[in-house]
């Protein structure tokens, strides 16, 4: 009698467990992408062809509570070329959502990646990486500042065309209090038409401490979006501030989708660091996608770019171009 209480307790349980197991979705979603890249450039170490190679396997899940409550988990892991064991696991998060929005908490981007709206957008393939190795100009008006390291995050609920949110990364405390380098990050969205013209205005800001006689590092974006049947656009400009370093940059760019698979985009950029005379840089280029079948992308990016060094720590000048042919897998 007593073997049988405990087998049918067992099955009991089991049973249960499973019916917990039911009441989650689950999804597994995994990408992969082959480059070749041919590199035309003045310097010597930053010229030839090459090729790479990234993977990512994203696991979803997700359960729905009996107050109304939405909760989810997301683990991303990814085998980018050069990809170490310590992060091979890109990020790894859970949200709760509900009717007061969303809170976000682990390792994912900062709000402001949810809100900014750049001009790379509408490129598949950006690439922008002018002068390689240097690390004292932008490249992109995208926000700058932006990591997956663990953080809490708010979501408003969306009001109307009105998105908004919040995250702050808690740095820890340090031996000496003044060298904390703490971010907050925000953005916000709002969609609206105009005579059946689709826009969406985007502007988002990240800042992180620093010790404290320092200039603070930020990062800002504001972008504007419109969509006219197949064809798309963005404005949007960036700009980035931290100690011996004050840079804007402005980005266009359009694309086009053809009915017989292929999308072809445009787009320019530009970048100055005012701290740093007459260091620039510009950047224009064009991209073919062709969607060969459903969940297969080749992506042909051709590039020219220019870069100037003024007066900045970087004493190599540099310009050149880029050509890239990319192979993309969805399942």
């Amino acid at each position: 009698m007593r073997k049988l209480l405990i087998n049918t307790t067992a099955l009991a349980t089991v049973a249960g467990l499973a019916a917990s197991v039911a009441l989650a979705d689950v999804s597994i979603k995994a990408t992969h992408e082959t480059a070749f890249i041919d590199k035309d450039s003045e310097v010597a170490a930053n010229k030839g062809d090459y090729q790479t190679s990234a993977s990512e396997v994203i696991f979803s899940f997700s359960n729905k509570t009996d107050n109304g409550l939405t909760i989810s988990y997301n683990a991303e892991l990814n085998s980018d070329t050069g990809t170490t064991a310590a992060n091979r696991i890109d990020e790894s998060y859970l949200s709760i959502s509900g009717g007061f929005g969303k809170i976000v908490l682990g390792q994912t981007d900062d709000a402001a990646d949810s809100y900014a709206l750049d001009s790379g957008d509408l490129i598949a393939e950006e690439m922008n990486t002018g002068k390689t190795n240097s690390a004292t100009i932008s490249t992109t008006s995208d926000i700058a500042l932006n990591n997956d390291d663990s953080k809490i995050a708010y979501h408003l609920p969306a009001m109307g065309g009105f998105t908004a949110g919040i995250s702050r990364e808690d740095n820890g405390t340090s031996a000496a209090a003044n060298t904390e380098t703490d971010i907050i990050s925000y953005g916000a969205r709002y969609a609206l038409d105009l005579g059946g013209l689709p826009v969406t205005i985007g502007a988002a800001q990240t800042k992180q401490d620093t010790a404290v006689g320092t200039k603070q590092t930020s990062s800002t974006n504001i972008g504007i979006k419109a969509v006219y049947g197949n064809i798309s656009a963005i404005v949007s400009r960036g700009g980035y501030v931290a100690a011996d370093e004050n840079r804007s940059n402005n980005g266009i760019a359009a694309s086009y989708k053809m009915d017989n698979g292929i999308t072809i985009g445009v787009h320019k950029t530009d970048s100055a660091d005012s701290d740093d005379l007459n260091e620039k840089y510009t950047n224009q280029g064009i991209e073919v996608q062709y969607a060969i079948a459903s969940g297969l992308t080749a992506v042909l990016n051709m590039e020219n770019y220019d870069y100037d060094a003024g007066t900045s720590d970087e004493t190599t000048s540099d310009d050149g171009s880029i050509t890239k042919l990319t192979i993309k897998a969805a399942f």
